[in-house]
């Protein structure tokens, strides 16, 4: 089995990333230069959830397990692209709209949600994105999917100004099944062959809520 090809789905941690509301923007600085110290470092400063990155049950279940509790099975597996692409602001995305991948659900695979809300990325209505409906949510669980990614803030409704956000279900569900969430992944789009191949490997930060990920998805052949 080889690697025929890799589709990187993974925003980079700089200056320029899009926080959640609230969270802190990601500051890069120098440490270190050639001329000073003969190599070159720097510092860096972010959120745990800054760009692609995983959530952990304990983001937000108090007796939910750390990012460090977690199998690594959960960041890698076989991929469902589902197109939900074409909502509006702010629409949820319902069971009907799963149906006609929802065959393929189950334990171990790995559900993309593409909205194709990654093109309002840094701009105002990448806050007002789609998000999964209840139905949808349980249609997932229920069919035994643990890892879900979404090219978008959140697969719930982000609040922002008069739009509460509601209570999370989706990552009340998904996470307190014991699964993750893989959020602002970017260029779903690009994978346009068969039975896609995950990884989004959490860095192992000191974090027991999240952290980022290098996601990509692969083509594999002989």
């Amino acid at each position: 089995m080889r690697v025929r090809r890799i589709v990187d789905l993974s925003r980079p941690i700089g200056p320029e990333t899009q926080p959640y509301p609230g969270d802190p923007a990601p500051r890069i600085t120098t440490a270190a230069t050639v001329a000073d110290s003969g190599f070159h470092s720097v510092r860096v400063e972010m959120g745990s959830h800054s760009a692609t990155h995983a959530d952990a049950p304990f983001h937000f279940l108090e007796d939910g397990a750390r990012l460090d509790e977690l199998p690594l099975e959960l960041f890698t597996g076989p991929a469902v692209v589902v197109d939900v692409t074409g909502h509006g602001d702010r629409t949820p995305i319902g069971r009907s709209e799963l149906a006609p991948w929802a065959e393929r659900f189950g334990p171990g695979v790995v559900v993309l949600l593409h909205t194709g809300w990654s093109a309002h990325y840094r701009t105002e209505r990448y806050l007002a994105h789609p998000y999964l409906a209840q139905d949808a949510v349980r249609l997932l669980v229920d069919r035994g999917v643990r890892t879900i990614g979404t090219d978008c803030l959140s697969p719930d409704e982000t609040p922002h100004g008069e739009h509460s956000g509601g209570d999370w279900p989706a990552h009340r569900a998904v996470l307190g099944a014991g699964g993750t969430i893989i959020e602002n992944l970017c260029h779903l789009d690009r994978i346009d062959f068969p039975r896609p191949w995950f990884s989004a490997f959490p860095i192992r930060l000191a974090s027991d809520d999240g952290a980022p990920v290098r996601a990509v998805a692969m083509s594999l052949g002989d």
